[in-house]
């Protein structure tokens, strides 16, 4: 088995007496998809923003391709411009042209000089269907537009793993299905994405594996055949039966 791109090991945080994770291990090999489902407030964001240090874990180890984060030596922006990331709001400059977002960092990190950079973000819009909308405000763009340019723009980074906080949760739902056929192409590519969702149909067809999180810790983890269509903790069926179908009711015994 090949070196695992993403690593962790006995990762806990607390925020003051409130302990969000605790002592999570997990490891996403190279070219995995891994989804995170869970309830809110069941530590599912914190743990992927603790993969790059945007949350400083409490205890425990991060290793992303090879590069421990939580190591005090590590230089950490080296780092991080090989972790692409996603997240709910879209994080775009709204006074700069659709292009503009795209070469920013591109330039100012990566020293790529402005015909190289707009090379980058010209092929990269395309692949996420906006070449046209290169000199467009964010504006004049839908949310779901909005969110496939903030995709490019990660991607423009040439990340070696990208990493999505419920991509599609602020999207009105006819515009989430654009979103989620990116993302698709990008696993059929062979990109490591881990993925917080609650997109029950596209962790079915596009993870490679499941995590079931709840109360800070994994619960239940495995293909999505096992954990979404047969799950063999009760927690986990509780979840998914109130996901799966809003109006079910459960009443206590």
């Amino acid at each position: 088995m090949s070196e695992a791109m993403i690593q962790i090991s006995g990762l806990s945080k607390s925020f003051g007496p409130l302990e969000v994770l605790r002592d999570i291990d997990l490891e996403v090999e190279r070219g995995e998809v891994v989804c995170i489902i869970g309830p809110s407030g069941s530590g599912k964001s914190t743990l992927l923003r603790c993969v790059n240090l945007l949350e400083e874990p409490s205890a425990g180890k991060v290793v992303v391709d090879g590069v421990e984060l939580t190591d005090p030596e590590t230089d950490l922006d080296a780092a991080r411009r090989h972790i692409g990331m996603v997240f709910q709001q879209f994080n775009l400059f709204t006074h700069l042209h659709v292009l503009d977002n795209l070469t920013i960092a591109q330039r100012k990190v990566l020293n790529r000089d402005k015909a190289e950079a707009e090379r980058v973000a010209r092929h990269n819009l395309e692949r996420v269907g906006l070449a046209e909308k290169a000199n467009a405000m964010p504006a004049q763009l839908s949310g779901g537009q909005q969110q496939r340019v903030a995709i490019a723009r990660a991607l423009s980074m040439n990340p070696r793993v990208m990493l999505f906080d419920e991509p599609t949760s602020a999207l009105d739902p006819e515009l989430v299905g654009d979103v989620l056929g990116v993302m698709r192409q990008l696993a059929d590519e062979g990109m490591t994405m881990l993925v917080v969702t609650h997109e029950m149909q596209f962790a079915r067809e596009v993870a490679d594996r499941v995590l079931f999180m709840d109360g800070g810790g994994i619960v239940e983890q495995g293909p999505p055949s096992e954990v979404i269509g047969n799950p063999k903790q009760e927690r986990t069926r509780t979840f998914l039966a109130r996901v799966l179908d809003p109006t079910h009711t459960h009443v206590a015994d």
